[in-house]
């Protein structure tokens, strides 16, 4: 917390810091790296500049979001923090007023020393400096030359405007929603992997969100209350509501939230028609796939894929439900006119004889492959679900197969996804891109945490950096 100087017949000397009655700061915990303070022995705690001020985590271990304008004038630059709660504290302001104030510790550098201080968060908008050293932040390690100003080496705003500013953000703990219905593995070690990095995790069911849609405000509300900002959404949508829960993401991203999957991917995911579209349209390897809606199509549709045995697949079918494997054409006639019976949709798609019941589940974060599981099925069934009784085991697979991977998750622009893909004579053919892959069949079968690598793309993506809010536009006469 002070300067030392060498000293060649004895130990090191302290040297005093000296102040002016104004001077640069920087707040690296916060990711503020330059600030101009004043300096006020009269007080006892420093007072920070803070707005939009909110508290989240257990209430054993709370913490408080808040945002910092850290230039005078310019409330377009904002800087979203954390951190956690020391105290909360009765302060009385120079006009007497009495206010109770959140109480957060972060670190403060001046001149090439660093040390810890208490900081009280206030509104400090009609001040002429966004903070107020008091006597704690000086401690003995300060002397105040009243009559001067800028004794220690100068800042600049400047940094604000440089690509240095965000690569300098402070790991800081985040606010982060799970959408999702279910309290499964995958539920429970989003929770728990959030949790140990120090950030809090809301799991929200999907289904009883509701949104209040308009241009100013857009909110998204649930159980009576409008929903808190989070710094980061992770989707596990249900099949059954994919419509609804694609809405509740698109207004979240018309919050501006991140989110780690989008609405569009998801939707795309979901539609096994126009997810065979896009993945043709990105030329990405695929089992020959035809689509017709006229029953008197039916042997068209099976000369478009080839021949018999063929597979006829749901749009809707999800773990391998709703998918049947004709083996001749005959068979494969029946089961079309069945399911036009229904009026379902289905597509009809070549069978990979040489994949021999076994697929390949490759999980993509952040445009790569973190890990491979091999899935063979059950005793005489060639779907290799694992819900349905299969099994897996790591596996290590080609760089046509991690790259074919990498590509059908771009093709949907989704940050998480689990990939399908076959091992056939021709290459890789991908059989579905799913947008809210399971955990636990990967994880156990790799013995890799592959949460804890999802949440380094959260962490990467959430951190905080400089806000320009676009200023309003003057009005014409």
């Amino acid at each position: 917390m002070t300067r030392t100087a060498d000293d060649a017949d004895g130990p090191a000397t302290p040297v005093t810091l000296q102040f002016g009655w104004e001077e640069w700061i920087a707040l690296p915990d916060l990711g503020v790296p330059a600030l101009r303070a004043k300096v006020d022995t009269g007080a006892r705690t420093s007072a920070l500049h803070a707005f939009d001020i909110e508290t989240f985590g257990p209430q054993a271990r709370p913490k408080v979001r808040f945002t910092v304008h850290p230039i005078p004038g310019r409330d377009d630059l904002v800087i979203p923090c954390s951190a956690p709660i020391v105290d909360r504290r009765e302060v009385a302001s120079s006009n007497g007023e009495k206010e109770l104030r959140f109480v957060i510790e972060s670190t403060l550098s001046v001149g090439g020393q660093s040390w810890p201080i208490e900081i009280t968060l206030t509104d400090r908008s009609a001040m002429a400096s966004r903070m107020l050293l008091g006597r704690q932040a000086m401690k003995d390690h300060i002397s105040i030359v009243a009559t001067d100003r800028f004794l220690q080496p100068e800042l600049s705003f400047d940094i604000y405007h440089t690509t240095r500013m965000r690569e300098a953000q402070p790991r800081r703990a985040l606010r982060i929603c799970v959408l999702s219905r279910e309290n499964n593995y995958s539920t429970r070690r989003l929770v728990e992997e959030g949790e140990k990095r120090g950030h809090t995790i809301e799991v929200i069911d999907t289904a009883r969100c509701y949104m209040a849609i308009n241009a100013l405000a857009p909110e998204v509300h649930y159980d009576g209350k409008r929903l808190p900002r989070f710094d980061a959404v992770i989707p596990r949508i249900g099949v059954s509501i994919t419509a609804y829960g694609a809405a509740i993401i698109r207004q979240f991203e018309t919050i501006g939230t991140y989110c780690v999957n989008g609405s569009a991917g998801i939707t795309a995911s979901r539609d096994k028609l126009y997810a065979h579209q896009l993945m043709a349209r990105a030329r990405i390897g695929m089992p020959n796939t035809a689509f017709a809606n006229s029953p008197r199509d039916t042997n068209n549709i099976i000369a478009l894929v080839g021949t018999a045995p063929l597979i006829v697949k749901l749009l809707e079918s999800t773990q391998g439900k709703g998918v049947v494997l004709a083996e001749t054409k005959k068979a494969a006639e029946s089961v079309i006119d069945a399911f036009r019976g229904l009026k379902a949709n289905f597509l009809v798609q070549d069978f990979v004889k040489e994949a021999a019941g076994e697929d390949i589940r490759c999980l993509v974060i952040g445009g790569k492959v973190v890990a491979s599981m091999k899935r063979t099925g059950a005793e005489g069934d060639f779907r290799s679900n694992l819900h349905r009784g299969g099994t897996a085991r790591s596996v290590r697979i080609t760089r046509e197969e991690r790259e074919t991977a990498i590509r059908a998750a771009r093709a949907f622009d989704l940050n998480l996804a689990g990939v399908d893909l076959l091992r056939s004579e021709s290459g890789p053919k991908v059989l579905e891109v799913n947008s809210s892959p399971g955990f636990e069949g990967i994880e156990t079968s790799t013995g890799k945490n592959i949460v804890s690598g999802l949440y380094d793309q959260i962490e990467t993506r959430g951190r905080p950096e400089p806000i320009r809010r676009r200023k309003p536009a003057a009005s014409k006469r």
